[in-house]
């Protein structure tokens, strides 16, 4: 299994994700498809490890995409590309598999971090999904926490300066024995703090809230 395949709807969609994803070296080859008939055909050929699929997609729809690579034991990774405000539309799919859901603008660094996490760590249940939060507009960080407000003058979640470093060190795909390991912690203080970190982000697992995290600023 290898790459990455692009099932969207819009042709500009397709475009930059595949743009996107080129660059990134654990989705490469980044391929595109425009239907769910041409993801399972390019899924016949060589197995993606992950595919990104459109919430919205016409004709053979996510969902039945979704279980027809299941009967084909297509074990590739799949993340819903839908906008804040689609859990609805959402719900079957994540009870098929998906892993999660990112807006269809997603950039490169986000790409690349969603990647490290879904290809490195198994699905242990079925996840809630969760959607992209909203872009930090200004940024305000102490000695203890760290506070962000959104484009609306909205205060969101504030981390701990610990929590910022678990985010951190998952960001760079580090597991939480190595993440102790740098910080001087055990790991299950790790958890612990994983857990706060993800009620605090309504993340469901690591790639949740690396994306969620790119996205906010709070890492880099």
């Amino acid at each position: 299994m290898t790459g990455v395949v692009v099932c969207h709807g819009s042709g500009v969609v397709r475009e930059r994700l595949v743009a996107a994803a080129q660059g990134v070296p654990a989705l490469a080859p980044a391929r595109a498809a425009a239907s769910g008939e041409e993801l399972l055909v390019l899924a016949r050929r060589q197995r993606p490890s992950v595919v990104l699929l459109d919430a919205h997609l016409k004709g053979t729809g996510p969902v039945e995409a979704i279980r027809r690579l299941r009967l084909m034991n297509a074990s590739s990774v799949v993340v819903m590309l839908a906008q804040p405000g689609d859990e609805i539309a959402l719900d079957r799919a994540i009870a098929l598999g998906a892993r999660g859901f990112l807006a269809p603008d997603v950039g490169r660094a986000e790409l690349a971090a969603v990647a490290a996490h879904v290809l490195a760590t198994p699905a242990t249940g079925q996840p809630n999904g969760g959607a992209v939060q909203p872009r930090v507009a200004t940024v305000a960080v102490d000695s203890d926490t760290a506070r962000r407000v959104t484009s609306d003058g909205i205060p969101t979640a504030e981390l701990t300066k610990r929590e910022l470093e678990v985010l951190g060190g998952m960001s760079h795909g580090r597991s939480n024995a190595q993440i102790g390991a740098d910080l001087f912690l055990s790991e299950d203080t790790v958890k612990t703090h994983a857990r706060r970190l993800f009620r605090k982000l309504g993340a469901a697992d690591r790639a949740q809230a690396v994306a969620i995290g790119l996205r906010r600023g709070l890492i880099r």
